[in-house]
């Protein structure tokens, strides 16, 4: 399919993906005219890539991850799994980070609510 058929089936812009491409997450054949064809699958790779990015996952540890989701082998397996625990790490922190910034909003929208309280009306 054509690079537009893919980002319409995908919901991810032309410029997403052939942002992709340059950074080796996809392939594409080129057409004697020069145009990008992707095969069938790379709508599942994409889907794949979509929630890695969505998840704060760099487009390098994307690629070390590719091989393992598409080839699994021990040799891949047990290098993407140790960068998966790395990753997972570091969204575990993030999230802890994210949920102390939510409390201490929290903190403050109490004072600031307890203050509106006291102004006249």
């Amino acid at each position: 399919m054509r690079i537009g058929d893919l980002a319409a089936r995908t919901g991810v812009s032309v410029r997403a993906i052939r942002y992709y491409e340059e950074q080796g997450l996809l392939t594409s054949v080129r057409s004697p005219s020069g145009q990008r064809h992707y095969a069938e699958e790379q709508t599942e790779r994409i889907g794949f890539i979509q929630r890695m990015y969505n998840a704060g996952i760099s487009s390098r540890t994307i690629a070390e991850l590719l091989p393992c989701v598409e080839s699994p082998s021990t040799d891949n397996s047990d290098a993407a799994m140790d960068r998966m625990r790395q990753e997972r790490d570091r969204l575990t922190e993030h999230i802890a980070e994210l949920q102390r910034t939510r409390d201490s909003l929290d903190r403050l929208m109490a004072v600031a609510a307890e203050f509106r309280e006291t102004l006249p009306a």
